[in-house]
């Protein structure tokens, strides 16, 4: 199995990809958190920063684009492959509100002739290789039907496909069927992203689904960032090697932001999924959201850490 990690607005930025390579590893492809783009082809330093192969090194990094503007996207894709890359990801799967109302992310595949043309544009002549990461439809799953019909139409690196319509935003749960008909009648090679967040999940869907020989996980490893080698080799990562991924990340954080305030949120972000790998965390995870100044936030940290033990994964299944 080839694994992916999704992107994570916030989260899963150059510092948090590094740490988690250094540490953990075992990702065929990372993905960047969306870039934005505009006409005259400019980056937010953020963007460009989160991208460059000096923050990235020894990773797969496929950088993301969100636009629904085929000049800009192609812009975008020339100066991306001058940083060394020779793969971008489409982004057709933000379900965020101010995105779709921009028909952006999921809220393109409204817009199914004009994401038809979008397409045939950008594939006309590729700057270089293309993927896609998409949504099944905006309110109904049968609109995916004829959104496949358009992507067959091009020769994708890959579809990843999050089988949620844009109204679920991660609400429901995914719709294998639909998935199942994917499978069976995409000319593209096809990646499942969505709700695979524990070693269960992943052997529960492995078991339904085994002729699929790529998986995205995201929340799921950001909870627990040795979720891969839990898989391969059933057994959780150490406290130790969770406590340095998350000291490295930490202080790295500390070394590029101002203010208490700054990298607290940051950390913060990253404790909303990650207290869930330890036992009985929610005390803990309190005191991490109310802290207000870094000594705080470390005492908390500390007593989890100290006082708590990393969850055993239930690998029984049906």
């Amino acid at each position: 199995m080839r694994f992916y990690f999704a992107p994570l607005e916030g989260i899963t930025g150059y510092i948090y990809r590094s740490a988690h390579h250094a540490f953990f590893g075992k990702v065929d492809k990372y993905f960047s958190p969306f870039i934005t783009t505009n006409q005259d082809g400019a980056f937010k330093n953020r963007d460009i920063n989160d991208i460059l192969p000096e923050n990235n090194k020894g990773q797969v990094l496929i950088p993301q684009l969100l636009t629904n503007n085929a000049g800009d996207f192609i812009r975008a894709a020339q100066k991306i492959k001058q940083l060394g890359y020779e793969e971008i990801n489409l982004n057709l799967g933000c379900p965020s509100g101010t995105v779709v109302a921009k028909y952006k992310g999921s809220g393109f595949l409204a817009r199914k002739e004009e994401l038809d043309r979008f397409l045939e544009e950008i594939f006309t002549n590729p700057v270089m290789k293309i993927s896609i990461k998409t949504r099944i439809g905006i309110e109904f799953p049968e609109e995916f039907y004829e959104l496949l019909q358009i992507y067959n139409k091009y020769p994708l690196e890959e579809l990843i496909i999050h089988p949620r319509v844009q109204k679920d935003y991660y609400k429901n749960k995914p719709n294998k069927d639909i998935f199942r008909d994917a499978l069976s009648t995409s000319r593209n090679p096809v990646c499942y992203n969505g709700d695979l967040f524990t070693l269960r999940d992943y052997l529960e869907f492995a078991q339904e689904f085994p002729e699929v020989g790529t998986v995205m996980l995201g929340r799921g490893l950001i909870t627990n960032p040795g979720l891969i080698e839990l898989i391969a080799e059933k057994k959780q990562p150490g406290k130790e090697r969770v406590r340095e991924f998350h000291d490295r990340i930490y202080e790295e954080y500390q070394e590029i932001l101002y203010g208490d305030r700054n990298v607290l949120f940051k950390m913060k972000e990253i404790w909303i999924y990650m207290a869930a790998l330890f036992t009985d965390h929610e005390k803990y995870l309190k005191k991490i959201k109310k802290a207000e100044r870094l000594r705080d936030y470390e005492e908390a940290v500390n007593r989890l850490f100290g006082e708590q033990e990393i969850e055993e994964p239930v690998i029984l299944i049906r």
